[in-house]
């Protein structure tokens, strides 16, 4: 058994180690390595080079607060390289596995893209149709309430334009009523100026008679109106 102090290499004792297992042991030999724990990183990696270099790993201890300490045992040669072939083939079995793995997992991402892919150009058609659609109603509909506005618009104007040729017959029958009131009362105005002008004319070219006054008649004496005679009372037949 021999012993070593790797704590001066401090996380950079690893090459030494398997140099020294190599050089300084012999088969079967068991070694002891003192080294930094430093962030603890360094237990498991020493474990594991002693693994991937087919040799025993005896033991793992605490040596103190901030040391630790491996029991390595040398092994032959020909089961050295069995144990590493067997760990090369784990390890690439392991990395296969990784691959076939990754590989699949990678396949599987693509088929849910392609699916996620395809979901979503359904989706967009789908809203793109429905916008359409919406859209086309829309239109429709404006469309339709713009006609009825215009029809609207239209009976407006065509009422307000026959309310207006009425209002304007109304005021032209009026006016001709007026003017006919005024024409038949100038000409009513002008007859009697012309009817007063002529007798005027008569009066003056007529001689003067001097009127007799006459006497009344006298009145007769009226009648006595006659009784009439009683009727007979006789019995009813």
């Amino acid at each position: 058994m021999k012993r070593y102090d790797l704590r001066h290499l401090q996380d950079d004792f690893y090459g030494r180690m398997v140099e020294l297992i190599d050089s300084d042991l012999k088969v079967a030999e068991v070694g002891i390595f003192l080294f930094e724990v430093g962030d603890f990183s360094s237990i498991q990696k020493s474990a594991d080079v002693i693994k991937e270099q087919g040799h025993d790993l005896m033991n793992s201890l605490k040596f103190n607060e901030v040391d630790w300490t491996i029991v390595v045992k040398k092994i032959d040669e020909e089961t050295k390289k069995a144990r590493q072939e067997a760990i090369g083939a784990a390890q690439k079995a392991a990395a296969q596995k990784a691959a076939e793995e990754a590989a699949a997992a990678e396949e599987k991402a693509a088929k849910e893209a392609a699916q996620k892919a395809e979901k979503e150009k359904e989706e967009a058609i789908a809203k793109e149709a429905a916008e359409k659609e919406v859209a086309a109603k829309e239109a429709e509909e404006k469309a339709l309430k713009e006609k009825e506005e215009a029809a609207a618009k239209a009976l407006a104007e065509q009422e307000a334009a026959e309310k207006a040729a009425k209002e304007k017959e109304e005021a032209a029958a009026k006016e001709a009523e007026e003017r006919a009131a005024k024409d038949k009362e100038e000409a009513s105005k002008k007859a009697a100026e012309e009817k007063a002008a002529r007798e005027k004319e008569e009066a003056e070219k007529a001689p003067v008679k001097t009127a007799t006054a006459k006497k009344p008649a006298p009145r007769s004496a009226a009648k006595p109106k006659a009784k009439p005679r009683p009727r007979a009372r006789g019995k009813a037949k």
